[in-house]
């Protein structure tokens, strides 16, 4: 049995910030370095055009992009807005950005909401409760007794673990209809200051959602992608590497340099091994939707792996365009290669806390 995909939809805020204003912006909100340079290189090599946000009141468009949550920091101590006010901003806009995409997603698939039998959300930039489960049943009209399961604080490959849990659903159940949403609001979590780590993070999150609809199915021969396993693994001795932690003034990440060279000397035997359990070699993967934590541990994927560049194109397009959404993103490199019709088997990788890998193989 496999989890069919019948049907995706993405939504991204309206208005989005271009990479150069927003390192200018960060140079006035944060205070710049006696030296700006380094923090405009930094932006740069994020490798995003521009990214999307739900704090932003207009879009870069030959003039700065407006916003007026964050604001100029007072002292060296100042961390900017709390995290209640942040996590205020997170309960009106999250579920906004989620019905957006859940929308699309059903009606791609073609399938009345009165047959969805299950719910499964995913996000770690925010929590409430009752929390946007609910809000999705409420707007969508979904029945009040939709099996509800939320996938919370996985980090960058959170909708990878909600697909494993849909897929489960699905095949426990032969007349189950899923709807995944996962939706993410990283730039509540923009951080003040000059460390380097926090820097990179603000040179690349960004705000979006991505839903999926599926269905159990045993049979073949039409177009649609089935998730056919997944696979996880904990890399040992690496959770100092990548972390996301709640403090005062928001959610902090972390993300060492030191991880595309743990991804160069883990991911490659871990891949083979987990291909072989199901009669695969790497180079049987006609495409892969590789999550772009950043543009090192994408090219560090794509160097191990031996991918080309045309492999990694759709990861790089979605990078450039939208930044990283965390959980969202790899659902959005996944409906991109399907709108291609990329061809099959295609792996879905991703990295998280931990140091994680989380991987989902589609035929």
């Amino acid at each position: 049995m496999a989890f069919e995909l019948l049907g995706m939809g993405t939504a991204a805020p309206e208005h989005f910030i271009e990479q150069h204003d927003a390192a200018a912006l960060a140079e006035t909100l944060m205070g710049a370095p006696e030296d700006r340079r380094p923090l405009a290189t930094l932006f740069r090599r994020a490798m995003v055009k521009q990214r999307h946000s739900v704090l932003l009141d207009g879009s870069s468009n030959g003039q700065p992009a407006l916003q007026d949550f964050y604001y100029a920091a007072e002292s060296a101590a100042d961390g900017g807005p709390s995290t209640a006010v942040r996590m205020q901003r997170y309960e009106a806009e999250a579920s906004k950005l989620a019905l957006a995409a859940a929308e699309r997603a059903i009606n791609a698939a073609h399938v009345d909401v009165d047959v969805l039998t299950h719910l499964v959300t995913v996000s770690c930039s925010g929590f409430r409760a009752p929390g946007v489960d609910i809000d999705l049943i409420t707007s969508l009209g979904l029945s009040r007794d939709i099996a509800r399961t939320h996938v919370g604080f996985m980090g960058c490959h959170g909708a990878m673990n909600g697909l494993r849990v849909a897929r489960a659903l699905a095949e426990s159940d032969p007349n189950a209809f899923v709807l995944l949403c996962a939706v993410e609001l990283c730039s509540l979590h923009c951080h003040y200051g000059q460390d380097t780590d926090q820097i990179v993070a603000n040179a690349l999150f960004a705000d979006g959602a991505a839903a999926v609809v599926g269905r159990s199915s045993a049979s073949e021969g039409d177009d649609n992608w089935r998730l056919v396993a997944s696979g996880s693994s904990v890399i040992p001795q690496t959770e100092e590497l990548m972390h996301w932690q709640i403090r005062d003034n928001g959610f902090e990440m972390a993300l060492s340099p030191k991880v595309p060279e743990v991804i160069r000397a883990e991911l490659r035997p871990w891949m083979e091994k987990w291909l072989m359990k199901h009669s695969l070699r790497i180079e049987d993967v006609a495409s892969w939707a590789v999550h772009p934590g950043g543009p090192k541990i994408l090219s560090a994927c794509g160097e191990v792996l031996g991918l080309s560049e045309n492999q990694l194109q759709a990861s790089w397009d979605v990078l450039s365009e939208f930044g990283n959404m965390s959980s969202p993103t790899v659902l959005y490199i996944l409906d991109k290669l399907r709108k291609e019709r990329a061809k099959l088997p295609c792996v879905a990788l991703g990295f998280g806390p931990g140091l994680a890998i989380e991987a989902s193989l589609w035929v």
